[in-house]
């Protein structure tokens, strides 16, 4: 029979030895997170969390490995070759819907070097993989989903070929979205030859897609200078084929056309450009009495400027960072160069989860607003040294410098919003004294001799269409606002357009917005005639002067 009085003073003696083990644990503990100088490595971690007893006891203890893994505030050269390797052979096996089967080939082959042919037994296009052209469809089936305007167009006008006889040739991101405009365009009655303005936006499979249905494609994701370049002389220089409509993005088309192939250009009846870079291109040239044909400047559209430059811009700013660094932004220090409507949308996503943000700005309106937005507008070498992230969103020059990289603290990222690769000054970082790692699509770190990294994305060019996506109903507004443009400016009388750039009329814009209003399920208020009059408006709109501004 057991003792009871001996039972108990065992469990005491018993409780009073795991009293005394847990404060030497706790003790040793202790002084090793207090020690300045004291290093701990996982394995002392490890053994003194295995020294803790539990409440009961169990046959099995499991321990941690006893290795004495050092781990250094930098990793040494071979290990960063190695920590690169597997994180690059981790990250493909993700699924990406940006990359979706863009990236899923391992052929290396240049499009360039291949000879393929679509179903209809063309070769005129150049694509990564023409075999890819069925998921390509069903990316873009998806995406007319959200694009029910623009298809309301394309229905709306197809019975009138409105662009009967328009050569289109295109250079913008080639997408599932830009996929349903071009394909509208075409159903509309023109002929279109398309060019990437990225050479990181490019849907693969997308291309592939178009260039089955005829459409002469010269893009993939993942192009060199040379490419680039290459790609759009091939759409530009083809026997037989002269274009005679224009629609860019950035305005390298427009000028290699101006530049290569001069009497072409003069024959161009109009030109639609949608970019901030492409659109102060124009007003260049025609300052200078140089642009010999009439231009239209969607980018300033209010359906564009509004819709597209804000509330694009604040959804995939967040997915384009988290995609490329899985970035946790509470707390993070963040400043955005730049407060037009494009800085706008990302100061408003990341504050809303939490991102401390800065703003830096050269006009003293933009810096008003961003103060009254309640953010503070600082210096950029006024915080360099603090910010974990540097966001350009401004379609200026060297807005980041080499000197301000070298000051970043390590682990920073640094990202472009705006249309340009000339924001970050990418080209000083390609020295010998740095070295490039790359970790995954579209993320490189930069490397200093003293171990500090920087990650740099998409190596400066636009953040969003390079490593993310866009949300495709603002882009159905855009794309909307660029078939109208091209409509008017190919239909529009002779002397109704002079060698110029103009706004979209009012009418237009507020026509695309009405487009988009059904699937919202809202409803116009109608003026009365009585009021009409008052306000000394047409009830059917426009309803703002052009100077207003919204």
């Amino acid at each position: 029979m057991a003792d009871p009085a001996g039972e108990a003073k065992l469990e005491l003696k018993q409780a009073s030895k795991e009293v005394k083990e847990s404060e030497n644990v706790a003790e040793k503990y202790s002084a090793m997170t207090v020690s300045k100088n004291s290093e701990m490595n996982m394995g002392e971690l490890s053994s003194a969390f295995s020294a803790v007893p539990t409440h009961k006891p169990v046959k099995k203890q499991i321990q941690f490995v006893e290795d004495k893994q050092e781990f250094s505030r930098f990793p040494t050269k071979a290990g960063r070759r190695s920590l690169s390797r597997s994180i690059s052979q981790s990250s493909t096996d993700s699924y990406s819907s940006a990359a979706s089967y863009t990236d899923s080939s391992d052929d290396e082959t240049s499009p360039r070097d291949k000879a393929q042919v679509n179903s209809k037994g063309s070769s005129d296009f150049c694509v990564k993989n023409i075999k890819q052209a069925e998921f390509g469809r069903r990316e873009i089936e998806i995406a007319e989903q959200d694009m029910s305007a623009l298809i309301s167009l394309r229905k709306r006008a197809q019975s009138e070929k409105p662009l009967a006889g328009a050569k289109i040739v295109g250079c913008t991101h080639i997408t599932a979205q830009t996929a349903v405009l071009i394909e509208t365009l075409v159903a509309l009655g023109a002929q279109c030859r398309w060019t990437a303005c990225n050479i990181y936006s490019t849907q693969n499979e997308v291309a592939a897609a178009l260039s089955e249905t005829g459409v002469a494609v010269f893009a993939w994701k993942g192009e060199s200078e040379d490419d680039f370049w290459w790609c759009i002389d091939r759409c530009v220089n083809n026997e037989g084929w002269q274009p005679n409509m224009i629609l860019d993005d950035g305005g390298d088309l427009t000028h290699w056309m101006y530049k290569k192939y001069p009497n072409v250009f003069k024959k161009i009846r109009g030109i639609v450009e949608e970019s901030v870079t492409g659109v102060h291109r124009l007003y260049q040239l025609s300052k200078a009495g140089k642009l010999c044909v009439p231009a239209m400047n969607v980018n300033d559209s209010v359906t564009k400027q509004k819709f597209d430059n804000l509330y694009c811009c604040r959804e995939s700013i967040l997915d384009g960072l988290k995609r490329t660094t899985d970035v946790m932004f509470g707390g993070k220090q963040v400043v955005v160069c730049g407060y037009g409507e494009v800085g706008k949308g990302c100061c408003a996503a990341l504050k809303a989860l939490g991102a401390i943000v800065y703003v830096t700005e050269i006009d003293p309106i933009c810096a008003l607003q961003a103060c009254m937005d309640g953010f503070r507008v600082v210096k950029l070498n006024e915080v360099i040294r603090q910010v974990d992230v540097i966001i350009t969103c401004t379609g200026n020059k060297n807005v980041v410098t080499r000197d301000q990289l070298d000051r970043m603290k390590n682990g920073s990222i640094v990202c472009n919003m705006g249309h340009s690769n000339t924001e970050i000054d990418v080209a000083s970082l390609r020295t010998p004294e740095l070295t490039w790692e790359r970790v995954r699509s579209q993320v490189d770190h930069v490397i200093w001799p003293d171990g500090k990294r920087v990650i740099l994305l998409a190596e400066g060019r636009l953040l969003n269409l390079s490593c993310s996506t866009v949300p495709t109903f603002v882009l159905s507004i855009t794309a909307t606002t660029q078939a109208l443009a091209l409509i008017e400016l190919y239909n529009a009388p002779e002397g109704r357009y002079k060698q110029d750039v103009y706004l979209l009329p009012k009418k237009m814009d507020e026509y695309v917005a009405s487009l988009h209003l059904a699937t919202f399920d809202a409803h116009l208020t109608e003026l009365t005639d009585e009021q009409a009059k008052y306000l000394g408006l047409n009830k059917n709109g426009p309803f703002k002067p052009n100077y207003y501004r919204y």
